[in-house]
């Protein structure tokens, strides 16, 4: 085996300023063919403009969500106490930190997309197959999100117009209007996507401190209700902090990474737009584990606050919210939750597989088309049935979410930081028979760290309400430590796969 460092990139296809940042050299044709298209394409370093600010009100606004509040409170609801859900929530939220922050690097540097990234390691073709898999992935996670905001419209509706809307017949377990609202929600979102990235800076910028201070009111609301903050921070623990709690501990963990493993992986969809690698590093820093960990505080206050005043722990806001017989009160919260499902899920959920979509065939499918595709799956994995149970929710959709995309994160780290040192050539990621092509477009050593990672992590979990059993049960063992297992175990696989193709064949 020949280890050598990788090559220089070939000055006349790119140039390097001074700060680090990678683009096109002036003149050069843009990459084009069968995998580029102009949603694809690396981001000029001019239009490269997002500060710290603009990254940390990106996390705000995306942590600052109904699906986050539901993870602190879940937790509550299968029996932690709120020093216990804040822990776990805040530790992993560190955790993902780390890889969200070496896969983002890219974005800045080269102004590329995840699955132009992905490339690198897959192969031009290869990258199909993690870009779908996140994308599936986003498709479920839109759909839950959009439910939550259809599910707010239905109680806002129900208390303005009364008894007619809010207890109309039924269709499938729920009422005609529920639906209704749901598909009002959904033409919202699609609505703003349409406008395009842009139009998403500006509205998570004002998004991120309405839902803030949206959330200090419930808590108020809440301590007003229970006679003071006191009967909020007694709720005791039903584990203790003996065996019971750390055989809950470390799947809830593992869960909780699992909630942003998906940003793990895409954030260079957002990065690429970044000024500098300090404002994407900065801002994510700032943004993401201390914004999680505050507002999973402000959750599991409002959580404990609600079994001491209604004797159980209610983790859905929208149905704790339509409790309240204020008016104004009920109009600010549901608004609330409308906005900050909004945030969520255009920025998390519409953005990211809408170029993952797009990148399985670039001539026929665009950023937009990606992103009607990502909205009609999303109805399709029937999303009221995922979110139906906070046990289900947290351990089956978010354990196997983490699980699968740590296995790619694994494998993405690895080529980038390990084997190529972050040095990436940007046309050879667009054409055929280059560097990225390895066979066929496809490099199989990926692939095969993928699998390896994949059954490792998810193999021995349980997929209920799924469905029964476990798919591999003498892996029942790893299944509470799914993210970490897949992320180890890919890592590993592929670099040893990978060095014993040669190191001198990484620019080849």
């Amino acid at each position: 085996m020949t280890d050598t460092a990788p090559t220089a990139i070939s000055p006349s296809a790119q140039v390097t300023l001074p700060d680090g940042r990678v683009e096109l050299a002036p003149g050069a044709s843009a990459p084009s063919g069968p995998y580029a298209n102009e949603d694809l394409l690396p981001v000029p370093v001019e239009k490269r403009t997002w500060t710290t600010y603009n990254f940390s009100a990106l996390w705000v606004g995306m942590a600052h969500n109904t699906a986050s509040w539901t993870l602190a409170s879940g937790l509550i609801a299968v029996g932690m106490d709120w020093k216990q859900a804040v822990f776990t929530i805040a530790l992993a939220n560190v955790i993902v930190l780390v890889p969200m922050l070496l896969t983002g690097h890219a974005g800045p540097k080269y102004g590329i997309p995840f699955p132009v990234f992905a490339r690198a390691s897959f192969g031009v073709r290869g990258a199909n197959l993690p870009a779908v898999v996140r994308a599936l992935v986003a498709c479920g996670w839109f759909g839950i999100q959009t439910w939550i905001g259809g599910e707010a419209i239905y109680f806002l509706a129900g208390k303005l117009i009364g008894d007619s809307w809010a207890n109309a017949s039924h269709i499938g377990g729920y009422a005609w209007t529920m639906w209704l609202s749901f598909a009002l929600f959904w033409v919202l979102q699609v609505a703003i996507i349409y406008r395009g990235m842009e139009t998403i800076r500006r509205f998570e910028n004002w998004a991120a401190p309405f839902v803030l201070v949206g959330a200090l009111v419930m808590l108020i609301w809440m301590s007003n209700k229970a006679g003071g903050f006191g009967p909020l921070l007694d709720q005791p623990s039903k584990l203790g902090w003996g065996g019971d709690f750390w055989k809950l501990f470390w799947p809830s963990l593992m869960g909780m990474i699992g909630f942003w493993s998906t940003l793990s992986l895409n954030i260079p969809d957002f990065t690429r737009y970044g000024k500098s690698q300090k404002a994407q590093t900065w801002g994510q820093a700032l943004g993401l584990p201390t914004t999680m960990t505050l507002f999973a505080f402000l959750s599991v206050m409002v959580t404990s606050g609600s079994q001491a005043v209604y004797g159980e722990a209610i983790w859905d806001p929208v149905q704790l919210a339509a409790k309240t017989d204020n008016v104004v009160g009920l109009l600010y919260a549901l608004v609330t939750v409308l906005v900050a499902t909004l945030s969520v899920n255009i920025a998390a959920n519409l953005v990211s597989p809408a170029f993952d979509f797009s990148n399985i065939a670039p001539r026929k499918i665009s950023f937009r088309a990606g992103a009607l595709v990502t909205c009609v799956l999303g109805v399709l994995i029937f999303p009221w049935k995922l979110y139906s149970d906070p046990q289900g929710y947290i351990f089956t959709w978010l354990g196997l979410v983490g699980g699968l995309l740590g296995t790619v994160a694994g494998i993405l780290i690895a080529d980038y930081w390990i084997l190529r040192r972050g040095k990436l050539d940007l046309t050879d990621l667009y054409r055929t028979g280059g560097r990225y092509w390895y066979e066929g477009g496809w490099n199989w050593r990926a692939v095969v760290a993928f699998v390896a990672g994949g059954v490792l992590a998810v193999g021995g979990a349980s997929f209920k309400p799924l469905i029964d059993g476990r798919p591999v049960p003498a892996l029942e063992p790893l299944a509470d430590y799914g993210w970490a297992v897949g992320l180890g175990t890919s890592m590993v696989v592929y670099l040893v796969l990978m060095l014993a193709r040669g190191r001198d064949r990484l620019e080849a």
